[in-house]
Formats: C-alpha cells, structure tokens, sequence
C-alpha cells in the first residue's frame, strides 16, 4: 500500500465520526483527535476537549440527544483547561474524538472525577452505531454501569478505529468537568490507591469518634459528645461529598442523595458551635455566649429548611453558615485565649486549619477553583490536622483541669493542717493520735531522714528479693555489718550534733564507695550500717570494706572545740551460701562484725563458713 493511499485511509477514519454527528465546529474550532493509545496525549486529554455552554432558551438547551444540536454550533476548545463552573441553569455539552491507532482492540475509560453531577448523558458514535449512557445523581447509582463513585465510560475502540463522544451535563449546583482518558491498568492503580487513603482518613475519623464517644460514656463530661457528634456528621459531609453517600449508604434515593450533601453540613455547623461553646468554657451572658446560642438556634433553623428549599439553594445557604460558625469559633478561641484560658490556643489552631481548608474546598466545590481532587485531599488533611489539635487541646484541657482539682486539694489540704495546728493547744488527744499517725509514716518511710540511706524497713523488703534471686540465678550476694567504733565517746564528748554529723560523713563515705547501680547502703540501726552487694562474692565484699575503713580513718573531722576527730569502723562480711537462709546470713555477718570489734576494731573480717 502506497504512503499517499495510507494517507487518505487514516484522514477518513478520523474524519468519518465528525460526520456522524452534527458537530462539525469542533473540528474547525481546533479540536484534534486524540490518540489513545499515546500516554502523553492521554494526560493532556483536555487539550483535545471541545464543549459549549447552552443557556435557557437556546436550542441546544432543550436538545436531549447530539442529532437534535444546531448544525452551526460554536464549540469552545478547552485548551487545556479544567471545565469548572459555578452554579448555572444552562446546558454543557462536551465533545471528543478518540482514535485507536494501535493494531489490536483495545479498551479505555473515560472518567469524569466529580460525582456531584445531577444529570450526566455519554454518548459514543463510530461507524454507524451509537451506544448511550444516562446517568447521574438524578438516577440510581446503579445507572452507572460500573459501582464506582465517579462516573465511568469504557471506551472500546478497534484497531484503527475512531469515536466521537458526546457528554450532555446538567446539574443545579456547581458543574465540574474533569475528564481523564484512562487504561483499565490506570483506573485499578489510581482506585486502589485512592481507597487505601479514603480508608485511612474516613477510618481514623471513626476512631477518634467513638474514642471520644467512649469517654463521654465513662466520665460524663459533654464535650467529649460533641466533639464524636462533629467528627460523625463532618465525616458524613465529606463522604456524601465524595460520591461514597450515594454509593453505600442510598444507592436507590435520588432525592436524598442531594438533600444528604447540606443537611450533613448543617449538622457540622450544629456540632461545631455546641462543641465549641461546651470546650472554650465561654460564660454565661457574656457576647460570646449569646453569639453562640444564635447560631445553634440558626444551624437548627437551617436544617430544617433543607427539607424545604431546593438543593441549589440549600447548599448556599449551609456552606455560608457553616463558614461563618468557623469563623465566629476562630475569634471566640482568640478571644478566650487572650482571656488566660490556655487550651484555647490549640482550637485556634485547630480552626485556623480549618477555616483555610473549608474556604478552599467551598471555592472549588462551587467551580471557583479546578481540580477538585486535590482540593479534596487538601480538605482531608485540613481536617486531620483540625482533629489532632482538637483531641491535643481536650488533653491540654484535661490536664488543666486537673492541675485546678489538685490545687484545691492543696489548698483544701492546707487549710486542714493550718486548723489542726490552729486547735493544738486545745486538743492534746487529737495531737497524740496525730504524732502516733507521723510515727506510722515515718515507720514506712523507706529513707533515713538523717544520713538520707535507706532505713532498716528498706532493708526487710529488699534482702529476701535478692536473696531469693541469688539462690535462683546462682549469682553471688554478700552482706556487709559496718560499725562505727566507739561511737558513744564521740557523742559523750562532742554532743549529739557531731555526732551527727559524723553518722553524715560515714553516710557520705559509703554511698561514694558503693558505685554499681544495684549496691545498697543502709542505715540500720544508731551508728549500724548495712552493706548489700548483688553479684559481688566475699573478696570482692572485702576489698570494698578495706578500701571504705582506710579512707574514713585517713580522713580527720573537726570537733566543735577544733579537736581532730579519727573516726574508725569495723566491718563483718559474708556471702550467702547454697541453702543458707537471710538470717543465717545475716547472723555470720553480725558474727565477723563482732569478730573484728574483739581483734581490734577499725578491721574488716570475711565470715569463713561460705569462703574457699
């Protein structure tokens, strides 16, 4: 076949669909044909997209199918751009030719990416037939052929073939157009991952929702409810939005399927000004509290008059609200903020959010803005951002309160002891019953209040537990009775506050030769300390003791009168031995200590029962 042949065979396959519909301006107007097995003229589907706008009273307004256009119809090239409209009465019509230049069958979906479309007609001319699809909220969701919430077209085109497809939109809201021309391969990939992010987003909401719902129920505090009841009917908003409402919940309710879209929003409005008067504890009677009781009885007004008023109207109407609630919380939190109340600042923050994503979202859902898919998932972060801070500042608030109910407690606290300390002198019966309540808790205090060691009530919990786990891991343990020699001098000489200090300074020196984090020292009796070692056998234990007696005796205190005072201990050590019980070895310790007092003092002995 020659070249010039081939030429005029691939002109009359493009050029036969123009002639099978009565709309030979598309092709004068600059609308090519698009190629769809070439991806990158598929991503530029609106480069090839022709339409036009038929207001009330024109022919094409009233045609209900391609045959009935004006013959001179003037079709507008898209250019590129997205087909987004703010809310009219007229007619869109949008034309394409798609042309298979492959060499095998081949099948594509044209998607229109807004569900909120009242009255949507596909056709599709090639060769000498035309297939038709009627479709739309206006008709069952199970008009659309395929159970998707956007509006699919397969489109089968053969080797070398040509369509012309023709869309007839109508809609009493807002008219969004766009289009994408896609593989079968593309629309699973692009499903797939749109539901792993829809499932995410609308399954987190859930969450938080009955979170919150839950806590209403287990602490009563009314808050927690309306915030669940926000969460609930704004993520009902956005799945009615989304084409999810009218895909699950109400396939077969034409009417409702619209009616659905501002009567959520209206209840988003309701929920958002209970919420927000119940969290920012505004006061009664002040500007704010009255501004929020209007606006609860408006959003209630509002509601009903969805049922009355036209969709068209409605949706006006619920969005204008519902902004103007967002904005008046906005403001009450800045105020309630400046007032001092510090979980105001994450619902600010939280309403801020808000109010930049539901302005967007509200000028692209009202065809000011295109792409309304990214200004979907824009409003889906806005409002996973608004849910944390919200949640944060009930923590906030949660924790405020609490800090309140503990200052009471304190202050509550307070004054009872400033009365009790008020009736003393009066009540010696309730001051000895008082004394002996100090003395139980200074028994069960586990730290001795002078020398800052743990007492002798630490020591009875904690040696049978490491005794036990000895016995259990095989892993040493050694006790060592430290005592100061002759203590009593020091006290008959130097008084009682030297002596003091001295059981201080022995303190001090032991807690500074008991490194490892598990080694204890005790202070279990006057001038008696108690040495425990995890993991240390009796030479080790003996090291330790010799090192700690060098370096006291070596270290001279200062008597009040200026006298050098040597103070001297003597110390008994043993390990714990296969069978052995804590007392027995406690009392081989006790043993060594008394040991090393009759050789002497200022020694260390090694208890020689356990010892190799």
């Amino acid at each position: 076949m020659s070249p010039v042949l081939r030429m005029f065979i691939v002109l009359g396959l493009a050029l036969f669909p123009a002639l099978a519909i009565p709309d030979p301006g598309s092709l004068r107007t600059g609308c090519q044909t698009l190629d769809a097995t070439d991806s990158s003229a598929r991503k530029s589907l609106m480069q090839y997209v022709c339409y036009y706008s038929a207001p009330p009273g024109e022919p094409a307004h009233e045609a209900s199918t391609p045959g009935q256009l004006p013959g001179n119809l003037p079709w507008t090239p898209a250019q590129g751009r997205d087909l987004v409209f703010s809310a009219t009465q007229s007619v869109y019509w949008v034309h394409l030719h798609i042309r298979n230049s492959g060499t095998q069958r081949n099948l594509w979906y044209l998607k229109l990416n807004y569900p909120l479309l009242d009255e949507i007609t596909f056709w599709q001319t090639g060769h000498d037939t035309t297939e038709s699809l009627v479709t739309g909220d206006q008709q069952p969701f199970s008009s659309r052929g395929i159970d998707y919430r956007y509006f699919l077209l397969p489109v089968t085109l053969d080797a070398g073939e040509t369509r012309a497809i023709t869309l007839r939109v109508h809609s009493s809201g807002a008219l969004n157009v766009p289009l994408s021309l896609e593989t079968p391969a593309e629309i699973i990939a692009g499903s797939n991952h749109l539901t792993l992010t829809h499932g995410l987003f609308y399954g987190a909401l859930l969450v938080f929702a009955v979170f919150n719902l839950l806590l209403f129920f287990s602490s009563g505090t009314v808050y927690y409810f309306y915030n669940a009841f926000y969460m609930a009917a704004l993520g009902l908003f956005l799945f009615a939005m989304g084409g999810f409402a009218n895909q699950y919940f109400w396939p077969d309710s034409t009417d409702f399927a619209n009616t659905s879209i501002p009567l959520s929003l209206s209840l988003c409005a309701l929920a958002m000004t209970l919420f927000g008067r119940s969290f920012l504890e505004v006061s009664a009677g002040t500007t704010s509290e009255t501004a929020l009781k209007t606006q609860a009885w408006f959003c209630i007004g509002f509601l009903a008059l969805t049922f009355v008023l036209p969709y068209s109207k409605t949706i006006v109407l619920n969005t204008v609200l519902t902004l103007t609630v967002i904005s008046s919380l906005f403001i009450i939190a800045a105020i309630r903020w400046k007032q001092g109340y510090q979980p105001a600042l994450w619902y600010l923050l939280a309403w801020l959010i808000m109010l930049i994503g539901g302005l967007i979202y509200a000028l692209a859902a009202f065809g000011y803005l295109t792409d309304f898919l990214a200004r979907e998932a824009l409003m889906q972060f806005a409002v996973g951002g608004q849910v944390i801070l919200l949640n944060y500042a009930m923590v906030q608030r949660w924790r405020l309160l609490n800090e309140k109910l503990l200052a009471v407690e304190h202050n509550a606290r307070t004054e009872l002891e400033f009365k009790v300390h008020e009736r003393t002198a009066q009540l010696r019966s309730t001051m000895r019953e008082l004394e002996k309540a100090n003395r139980k808790l200074s028994a069960l205090s586990l730290n001795d209040a002078l020398t800052g060691l743990h007492n002798r009530r630490y020591l009875d919990n904690i040696f049978p537990e490491l005794c036990a786990e000895a016995r259990r891991t095989g892993n040493k343990l050694t006790l060592a009775l430290v005592d100061a020699d002759h203590f009593k001098r020091i006290n008959d000489t130097w008084g009682h506050n030297f002596g003091d200090t001295c059981l201080q300074y022995i303190a001090e020196m032991l807690t500074r030769h008991v490194k490892r984090p598990r080694d204890v020292a005790i202070r279990f009796g006057g001038e008696e300390f108690a040495l425990l070692l995890p993991g240390t056998d009796g030479s080790g234990a003996r090291k330790v003791c010799d090192a700690l007696l060098a370096d006291i005796a070596n270290t001279p205190l200062t008597s009040p009168d200026g006298t050098e005072v040597r103070i001297t201990l003597s110390a008994g050590i043993a390990s714990l031995g296969d069978g052995e019980s804590q007392n027995q070895l406690f009392e081989r310790a006790d043993e060594a200590l008394y040991a090393a007092k009759n050789e002497g003092r200022n020694r260390a002995l090694l208890s020689e029962t356990t010892e190799a």
